[in-house]
């Protein structure tokens, strides 16, 4: 708990603009992208056609959209941001794994690869001071 908070500290002394930019930006694309997989069902169905005969291939499916579509959100007001992203974390990883054991798609391999990197990232260095996980906490 103690590295947390270190590193919460550490995040808010060096904030920059750019930074919160980057991770609005990611929440929106999160979002959006769940709204996708949420009118497009059947095309998620065939995305997670190469792990079908993996268990809970079928949970995946009723996953993926509503952690898209809650995790973009709270990831772009910077609320729980960390534990948003360790929410994303398995959908990536699948992303990336879909890629190796079906059909090359290059695209969606570099977008999975970036957006999995970019939480990486925000997964250390949390949300920042100005989200609402920061103005919540000066509150007190």
């Amino acid at each position: 708990m103690g590295t947390v908070k270190t590193l919460n500290k550490w995040a808010n002394a060096h904030t920059y603009y750019p930074l919160d930019l980057v991770r609005i930006a990611l929440g929106v694309f999160l979002f959006f992208k769940g709204i996708h997989f949420i009118g497009n069902t059947e095309l998620l169905i065939e995305l997670i056609d190469p792990l079908k005969n993996w268990a809970g291939s079928l949970m995946m499916v009723h996953y993926v959209a509503p952690a898209h579509l809650i995790g973009g959100l709270l990831i772009a007001f910077g609320l729980l941001t960390r534990w948003a992203i360790i929410a994303q974390l398995p959908i990536l990883i699948g992303a990336l794994a879909i890629n190796f054991f079906g059909p090359m798609d290059t695209k969606s391999f570099l977008t999975a690869l970036i957006v999995l990197i970019v939480c990486a990232f925000f997964l250390v260095y949390g949300s920042g001071k100005h989200s609402a996980d920061y103005y919540f906490k000066m509150q007190k």
